[in-house]
């Protein structure tokens, strides 16, 4: 089976698209799984945090699933999202579309570049859930806020919900960023364990300064990730909460791979986020799959020349966290 497929990450969270749109490929929801795991290998001619199956919708412009490297499928990927709006606003010659997700029909728009030539996209983050059965994270309470979990650490205060994927968020400070707790915490809730039945986003956020914050996330299914979307959302939303940063105000977030900017809504006691930043695109493929001998053969590659000019914008973003959290 021949595939096209386009590479392109954001906030170097990087994926490959796949489009359904207008090629006529049939897969089970085994072969994506499968696909997955074969082309999301780094030890492959490819290599990605996951691929992104852009499909027809009979209620939107256009939908998106996301299947992670591991095989396993995300309800949401906000940085993925913005891969998936350039490219259905791209196909259909639109500047504002609607994107069906898994649990969600989500706004996105084309806006003013981020950084100089920088390809920008607005999604929106929703739904939002504080119940703990939404993780699902087995406590003998509602919701958790700002709270110890003693079986995970007695220093660090958490708060947890679903974006809808689930994720779990600690304030650190930079010597908690500088050791391996955040790994060793984040290994234990995605092996088997009592607490996350199906494991868990977790994230360390480090505020730098008034409106501006750095988030380091353990991607469920994936590991450590450039920056992942949805926990960049979720720990915004956590910051305007405890009063850090301010709804309806631009939040900066700076993550290893470069930065995004945030916007935190609160309408009726309900919240949703404007995730906003790059959308780039690597290289344009062509491969010929042998799901049966799981393997695949790389016919082409013609690269995009849009990394060199995302790389003036990782590397600005790179000396602030430098020079905030590594001192």
């Amino acid at each position: 089976m021949q595939i096209d497929l386009i590479k392109g990450h954001g906030s170097g969270n990087d994926f490959l698209i796949i489009d359904e749109l207008k090629n006529d490929y049939s897969f089970s929801d085994s072969d994506r799984a499968d696909l997955a795991r074969l082309l999301c290998n780094r030890y492959s001619d490819l290599g990605a945090d996951g691929i992104l199956f852009v499909m027809k919708s009979d209620h939107a412009d256009g939908r998106m699933r996301v299947f992670n490297a591991d095989g396993s499928e995300a309800s949401m990927c906000g940085n993925g999202l913005r891969l998936v709006a350039r490219y259905v606003c791209e196909h259909h010659g639109l500047n504002k579309a609607v994107i069906e997700t898994m649990k969600a029909n989500l706004q996105i728009s084309k806006q003013q570049d981020i950084f100089q030539d920088v390809h920008t996209y607005q999604v929106e983050i929703s739904p939002v859930l504080f119940e703990l059965k939404a993780l699902p994270l087995n406590l003998n309470k509602p919701t958790l806020f700002n709270e110890r979990i003693v079986k995970l650490s007695e220093e660090l205060r958490f708060t947890a919900l679903a974006v809808p994927n689930p994720h779990l968020i600690a304030m650190v400070e930079t010597d908690q960023l500088q050791i391996d707790l955040q790994q060793r915490l984040s290994e234990k809730v995605n092996r088997p364990n009592e607490l996350f039945p199906d494991g868990v986003n977790v994230s360390f956020v480090k505020p730098l300064k008034a409106g501006s914050i750095y988030v380091r996330t353990y991607e469920r299914g994936v590991g450590f990730t450039n920056a992942c979307g949805t926990a960049m959302s979720a720990s915004s939303l956590v910051t305007c909460l405890t009063g850090l940063n301010e709804f309806e105000k631009v939040i900066d977030v700076y993550n290893n791979g470069g930065r995004v900017q945030c916007v935190v809504h609160k309408c009726e006691g309900t919240y949703s986020i404007d995730l906003i930043g790059n959308a780039t695109y690597l290289y344009k493929a062509s491969i010929m799959v042998n799901l049966d001998e799981f393997s695949f053969r790389l016919e082409s590659r013609n690269d995009f020349s849009e990394q060199q000019i995302y790389e003036r914008l990782q590397s600005e973003s790179q000396q602030i966290i430098e020079n905030a959290i590594k001192g």
